[in-house]
């Protein structure tokens, strides 16, 4: 009788046959994005930096230290057989659940800004959601190559979800179940049954919205922004003020004025306002092309991919990045209420990048093994 073990080293050594280059041209955008990334934060942190703790690069230098570790973690996911994924898929996944729970118990999780989304071990600090939305995606594309109903399904997206928003974090809540939907749908549930799930996720939606004042104000600033414009409008106007100040052309490198304290999170959420108010309207289209190209390589390589796990888990990275990407523009631009999610490669902040980049190597380790040309 063939073990376990036997058909995965089976698998494996097959694969490795397989084995092409990764995907060149991702490759390149994924370092364009972090270089401009990097050097994004280094402009839009500075007057915060030299504020807070008298030296200018300050924030780009830890974020410098992060983009190290994520361009590690991506090299060596890039070279580690996808296949490793589909096997700790599930302990993974408890793993990440354990630390969603924990973050919410006081004493434990860290509260920041009037949200419980931290976990300080020692000097590290580590947001437990940001390695759910990898988690997620690595144990639902295990779940899509079995036979399963599809309530197997919507209860680990339900539950990581739910202690999600417990945080309360509302942005990464819908960035996690746009991906857990997107492979849903993949995995070829029946149609009515997935519009069910997309029904009832969107009236949750509204009524945990409506249940905070906080959430219901900025609802409201989105329906109507001149209502309060030093309070709670405040945000939105400063922002859309950066955007106005860029023009068609930018007010040029280095020459925003919104960074200099006026506009909150400048360099974290808000970081698309300061890109946009300095390079202007062309430069953000450029900016949103390349994003747009990122997009279209990575569902090439879910496309292209060997088997349903690949292609399942391609798919909800491609999701997750790309559909962060949308949300966090169109949150700058007044196309959808502020969410306060970080814009993937650009916004400061190191857990998110390191598991960006470790969800890109990941891709790249999966278009190896790709049957289309590179």
């Amino acid at each position: 009788m063939v073990s376990g073990w036997q058909l995965y080293n089976v698998q494996r050594i097959r694969l490795k046959k397989q084995t092409k280059k990764v995907d060149s041209k991702l490759f390149f955008i994924i370092l364009l994005l972090l270089t401009l990334g990097l050097i994004a934060v280094a402009d839009a942190s500075a007057p915060q930096a030299l504020n807070l703790f008298n030296d200018k690069y300050y924030f780009v230098k830890q974020q410098l230290l992060w983009g190290g570790i994520g361009i590690i973690s991506l090299l060596v996911a890039s070279r580690l057989n996808y296949t490793f994924w589909e096997k700790i898929a599930t302990p993974l996944f408890w793993i990440s659940v354990l630390a969603l729970i924990l973050v919410l118990i006081p004493g434990l999780g860290t509260k920041v800004l009037g949200a419980r989304r931290w976990l300080f071990l020692g000097n590290l600090s580590f947001q437990p959601s940001e390695l759910a939305k990898l988690t997620i995606a690595i144990y639902l594309a295990k779940l899509s190559t079995k036979e399963k109903h599809l309530m197997a399904f919507v209860i680990p997206m339900a539950a990581v979800a739910g202690l999600i928003m417990l945080q309360p974090d509302l942005g990464t809540t819908i960035v996690t179940v746009g991906i857990a939907l997107s492979q849903i749908f993949y995995s070829g549930v029946n149609l009515l049954h997935f519009a069910g799930i997309g029904v009832l996720g969107g009236v949750t939606g509204v009524l945990y919205i409506l249940s905070s004042a906080y959430r219901r104000a900025r609802f409201l600033t989105f329906l109507n922004q001149s209502q309060d414009p030093l309070g709670r409008d405040y945000h939105i106007r400063q922002i859309l003020l950066a955007l106005g100040s860029g023009g068609i052309l930018g007010a040029g490198l280095g020459q925003s004025r919104q960074k200099y304290l006026f506009l909150p999170e400048a360099a974290t959420d808000s970081i698309f306002a300061i890109i946009a108010e300095e390079v202007g309207f062309i430069g953000s289209i450029i900016l949103i092309f390349i994003f747009a190209a990122f997009v279209f390589r990575a569902f090439k390589v879910a496309q292209e991919a060997p088997d349903k796990f690949s292609q399942t888990l391609a798919l909800g990275i491609t999701t997750w990045i790309g559909g962060q990407a949308f949300l966090n523009i169109a949150s700058m631009v007044a196309l959808t209420p502020l969410t306060g999610i970080p814009l993937p490669f650009f916004s400061y902040g190191g857990n998110s990048l390191v598991m960006i980049l470790l969800a890109c190597g990941i891709l790249l380790n999966i278009s190896r093994y790709g049957h289309g040309k590179k």
